[in-house]
């Protein structure tokens, strides 16, 4: 890496930085006294800050890094179905989640269920998904990703040490600035990561001369068959609960549209979020890695990315497209280090242990631990063939037996929390008994099938366990205390 590369990339790290500081200085430490000024930023993000929070939150190595590293268009589907999820999010989730006043989106289970052990049960997992799938692999990724375009060794030391760095930056945005300024460096980076990336993706097909010609046709198709990655039978399954779940239930995505002074302020980040999600983000996860198909060959191992970055880019400007990527990761990894505070702090430690008497040092110690143990987990992502499909297999596990806890409540009035638990715990064992040994269909079909029995389940302990009939009801209703 040459001096120009550091310089460049020192100079505008520390400018992101220096402007976020400057945006929150005011409000650091005195606006930290409670859950809903440290965790939703005392209701005041506007909507550029939702949408470029939501948007940067999401976009980062798993994304950019892994679905080029597949050097495919298929890929492209996991975007485009976003913006469904977006749309879901803005006119079904939000105006229930605004009208229940929560800080987290567990909480709504518990004000509809009246039961706080359904609020502490959907967290838990919440945070196993984050700890033991989500911050390992943002680590991974993102290590790979500098480690390729350095052309530096690949092994498990150097993506160790990479990995601290970005942990411990990371963390201590998380700490230090709770979610305003998490959310404001979102945006800040944000903006110089989509134009840098939309750049390469100019520069790598101007390095083919716009000639996709020699590149086979399953590279090129988003009709994906029984053998792809995704079939195009799952469009119509288990995908758009994927992203129902992903968008508007997970605690790390909706707590920055939760976070508005308005429902209104709020709906319009979302959108925006969505048109920057159909508009720039398809492009530059798929092209890329397409491009490097046809320069380099099939890249192993999520490799594709940085070897395009480090071939188009002047030297002077991949210092920058360095710092974007470091801000993108730092951004979603202390996204979800900060989601991951809130769900402990207000469904697990105020529930069951005690008031906190620093939400804000009680915050640091759960992020400092998370980092910890993610760190421990980077050598298993390292391990694996093709991040983005290993992340969103195992979070399978989790995703669709959650969902089914907020689709009864929304959905039904009269069910006890305990059928809804066992529905959930339900759908946990018969989707890792469907991936990982019978295997009967795609993992994204068994999605579909693992939410439709957690709720059948539910409902049906309902009447034959509480004896209790689930009564149809959209908005669902609290049920009685027994």
């Amino acid at each position: 890496m040459s001096m120009i590369q550091v310089a460049v990339f020192a100079a505008i790290t520390a400018l992101i930085a220096f402007a976020t500081y400057l945006h929150c200085r005011g409000q650091l430490g005195e606006g930290h006294k409670g859950e809903k000024d440290y965790f939703l930023a005392s209701g005041s993000l506007k909507w550029y800050f939702v949408a470029g929070s939501i948007t940067l939150t999401n976009l980062s190595t798993d994304q950019l890094v892994s679905m080029n590293g597949n050097q495919m268009a298929l890929v492209a589907w996991w975007e485009f179905a976003a913006v469904a999820g977006l749309l879901i999010l803005t006119f079904i989730f939000l105006p229930v989640y605004y009208k229940n006043q929560c800080t987290t989106t567990t909480e709504l289970l518990q004000k509809k269920y009246n039961d706080k052990h359904i609020r502490a049960l959907i967290s838990v997992l919440f945070l196993a998904g984050n700890l033991f799938i989500f911050l390992p692999a943002i680590l991974y990724g993102g290590s790979k990703f500098f480690l390729s375009m350095l052309g530096m060794d690949e092994g498990i030391e150097n993506l160790l040490m990479f990995s601290v760095i970005l942990a411990a930056v990371g963390a201590a945005y998380a700490i230090f600035g709770g979610l305003r300024a998490v959310a404001v460096s979102d945006t800040y980076s944000g903006i110089l990561i989509l134009g840098l990336a939309l750049l390469v993706v100019y520069l790598a097909l101007q390095a083919i001369d716009f000639d996709f010609s020699g590149i086979p046709a399953e590279r090129l198709t988003l009709i994906g068959d029984a053998d792809s990655d995704i079939p195009w039978p799952t469009l119509l399954t288990g995908m758009i609960f994927i992203q129902t779940f992903y968008w508007s239930t997970n605690q790390t995505i909706t707590q920055r549209a939760m976070a508005s002074p308005s429902i209104r302020e709020a709906q319009k980040g979302v959108m925006a979020a969505a048109g920057i999600r159909l508009i720039i983000v398809p492009l530059i996860v798929v092209v890329p890695g397409i491009v490097s198909y046809k320069l380099f060959g099939d890249v192993p191992q999520d490799g594709a990315y940085g070897r395009i970055v480090a071939e188009v880019l002047p030297v002077w400007l991949s210092g920058a497209f360095a710092a974007a990527l470091f801000a993108a990761v730092l951004t979603t990894f202390n996204s979800i280090l900060n989601a991951s505070a809130a769900l402990y702090v207000c469904d697990i430690h105020e529930a069951y242990i005690d008031r906190p008497k620093s939400v804000a040092k009680l915050s640091a110690m759960v992020s400092i631990a998370m980092s910890v143990l993610a760190l421990l987990l980077v050598p298993f992502f390292a391990s694996q063939e093709s991040l983005i499909n290993t992340v969103q297999q195992l979070y399978g596990l989790l995703s669709m037996p959650i969902l089914s806890a907020f689709i009864v409540c929304l959905l039904f009035k009269n069910v006890k929390a305990g059928a809804a638990m066992i529905g959930v715990v339900t759908g946990v064992v018969f989707y890792g008994f469907w991936s990982m040994v019978w295997e009967p269909a795609h993992y994204i079909h068994g999605m579909a099938v693992t939410l439709i029995l957690s709720v059948l389940t539910a409902l049906l302990v309902n009447k034959l366990v509480f004896g209790q009939t689930a009564q149809f009801s959209l908005g669902g209703a609290d049920v009685e205390t027994a």
